[in-house]
């Protein structure tokens, strides 16, 4: 059984947040999709939100009784926006709540972490999505990306680290499924796709689907953090650095089945990705 109700997807621009508004309106869910300029998505209706300005907070949470929440990009503490927020929606009629996290961030870990502890306090029916690293970074508009087509280089300071990188299909799909699925999940959910691989074998896959060279160059820490710290807060620099220091230590090396038991299909492959992206 599935929910008929009104979803405020925030962040309906960005990569997890288009991907669900998209699939919610083509299940036909009723969907508001929030973002600074209110940019309209197929079958959705828009709605201007910015998570620093609290006048638009009341208008997109009008007639909505769940929210997907992507936290504010680059804040080191976006706890003291959100959990306000959190509690406005819950007087506003909201009842469930899906957070999109990391999985490198656990429940009361660092910037999300703090949001992610107080969700299950604040609404009985609740998930948080932790997926590992996006497919998508080394395809869109990431820096990685761009690095890969412009330079032929991808670069981290993962070091031989491998990930179970997921693709933002999955994601979305799980999402869906948090949303409008009957019951909620209220669960911590770790979200990766069916295998991990180190850079060094994102690389060699990018070099056989494009047929053009593409290297793993491996940075330190520091080297890592300085460079991020040209695009990001410092602050929020050093995090991510860390984060890639995490995975050469091997904290992301793991799969799990969370897309296949909440979606009943199998997460997809990078292979497939690159192969649905050619077409």
């Amino acid at each position: 059984m599935t929910a008929t109700g009104t979803t405020l997807v925030i962040g309906a621009t960005g990569t997890t947040g288009s991907r669900t508004a998209a699939q919610l309106s083509a299940a036909g869910h009723r969907v508001k999709a929030a973002s600074r300029k209110a940019v309209g998505v197929p079958g959705a209706e828009p709605v201007a939100f910015d998570w620093y300005d609290p006048a638009t907070h009341a208008a997109a949470l009008d007639g909505t009784d769940r929210v997907y929440l992507v936290p504010p990009v680059g804040d080191a503490d976006p706890a003291a926006v959100m959990v306000p927020f959190l509690r406005q929606a819950r007087t506003a009629g909201v009842h469930r709540a899906v957070l999109l996290s990391s999985s490198a961030v656990p429940e009361g870990g660092p910037a999300v972490g703090a949001v992610h502890r107080a969700l299950p306090d604040l609404f009985e029916q609740w998930a948080v999505l932790r997926p590992s690293w996006f497919m998508q970074n080394f395809t869109g508009t990431h820096a990685h990306a761009l690095s890969i087509r412009e330079e032929g280089v991808v670069r981290s300071a993962t070091g031989s680290g491998r990930v179970g990188f997921v693709d933002v299909e999955d994601i979305a799909a799980v999402a869906v499924r948090a949303l409008t699925g009957e019951p909620a999940p209220n669960a911590d959910l770790v979200l990766t796709g069916p295998e991990a691989l180190s850079y060094d074998d994102i690389a060699a896959a990018l070099t056989r689907a494009t047929g053009r060279p593409v290297k793993h160059h491996r940075l330190s820490y520091e080297q890592m953090r300085d460079r991020l710290a040209a695009h990001v807060p410092k602050e929020f620099a050093s995090l991510l650095a860390g984060m890639d220091r995490a995975i050469a230590e091997g904290a992301e090396d793991r799969v799990t089945d969370t897309v296949q038991r909440l979606t009943g299909r199998p997460a997809g492959t990078f292979e497939a990705l690159l192969e649905r992206e050619r077409r």
